[in-house]
């Protein structure tokens, strides 16, 4: 006999996506409900009664798909999500797509197929089209931290254009003129944000930001190591550095420990600040200007937007602000 599994390979869609056709939901294109019930002909297809009844009742379980969870952003962001989803009596299944657009989609296509009751999704690239699919043909989905172009959901995101707004005017006021960027991949809607605040800013501050003196990583810390490596070895090297997320901040650590003498002293001779802070950045010497995301309250939030749209209620976008915390690193020269 021929399986729901079956039908879905046919007719080129989600097993969510049959069950939904097979129940009646309104909420299903045309389009959709055609080439489900074609391929269910085709196929001499006949839905089981008693499971499609057990599905109905929702299975009280939602998929978490976050980027990158070696990065500690997104660690404690899963436990945020875990929390709150236990306290409302939901279990949830987590996929680590490691920054691969290929991967985030095996992961959504696995959980679509255990007709998860929604989707948390922190997309590795703007663009996907299952994400697009799934959000198409009415899937609970709530994205987190990164926009995914073309996918009609609610997003919940941390905010820190005012605070790179801070962080520059306090390098000004510190005597840097010569700022550069560590910033993340191009394709990443967070990394154009941030990148995009902290060019208005310089420009406001009536500085240039050459293009030399940005440099694109992949939001890990090899690429942070290479990026600052690069940056200080150019004929314009920068008074002050900006890096655009933690691990890539780590990965510039480690670049100025291996070169000792020959690297410049943060912060006489070099600012550095990072966005999004680390339990161990108050703990180096120097200690570590950085951004703050309020990394557990946008979890929590994205669970309730979520639960929002399972209960079929229109859900706005989300943003919380950051929060600057000035350190050691970024002290004028003469406080040291």
């Amino acid at each position: 006999m021929a399986t729901i599994k079956d039908v879905a390979q046919r007719a080129q869609v989600s097993t969510a996506s049959v069950s939904r056709v097979l129940s009646g939901d309104a909420r299903t294109s045309a389009e959709m409900r055609e080439r489900v019930l074609t391929a269910a002909r085709e196929l001499r297809f006949r839905p089981n009664a008693v499971a499609r009844s057990l599905r109905s009742t929702g299975t009280r379980t939602i998929g978490l798909v976050v980027s990158d969870l070696l990065n500690p952003f997104f660690t404690e962001l899963t436990r945020a999500v875990e929390d709150a989803a236990r306290a409302a009596g939901y279990a949830v299944i987590v996929g680590n797509a490691d920054e691969s657009p290929e991967q985030q989609d095996h992961y959504v296509r696995i959980l679509l197929g255990r007709q998860v009751d929604g989707l948390i999704v922190v997309p590795t690239v703007e663009t996907s089209p299952l994400l697009h699919e799934a959000a198409a043909s009415d899937h609970n989905i709530v994205l987190v931290d990164r926009r995914a172009v073309g996918v009609d959901a609610p997003i919940a995101l941390a905010d820190g254009a005012t605070a790179i707004d801070e962080l520059v005017d306090h390098l000004v006021a510190t005597g840097r003129r010569r700022p550069a960027i560590l910033a993340g991949p191009d394709l990443a809607g967070s990394s154009r944000e941030r990148l995009a605040a902290f060019r208005a800013a310089v420009a406001r501050c009536g500085l240039d930001l050459p293009e030399s003196r940005v440099i694109h990583g992949d939001f890990r810390a090899g690429s942070g190591h290479d990026a600052l490596a690069a940056l200080l070895t150019g004929d314009d090297a920068p008074d002050a550095v900006f890096v655009a997320n933690g691990p890539m901040a780590l990965g510039a650590l480690q670049h100025l420990a291996e070169a000792g003498g020959r690297a410049p002293r943060v912060p006489e001779d070099l600012a550095l600040a990072v966005f999004d802070d680390m339990p161990w950045f108050s703990l180096l010497r120097p200690t570590l200007t950085a951004i703050q995301q309020p990394t557990a309250a946008l979890g929590e939030r994205a669970l309730s937007m979520l639960l929002a749209r399972i209960r079929g209620e229109d859900v706005p976008d989300e943003r919380l602000e950051c929060r600057l915390v000035l350190r050691e690193s970024t002290e004028p020269r003469s406080a040291r």
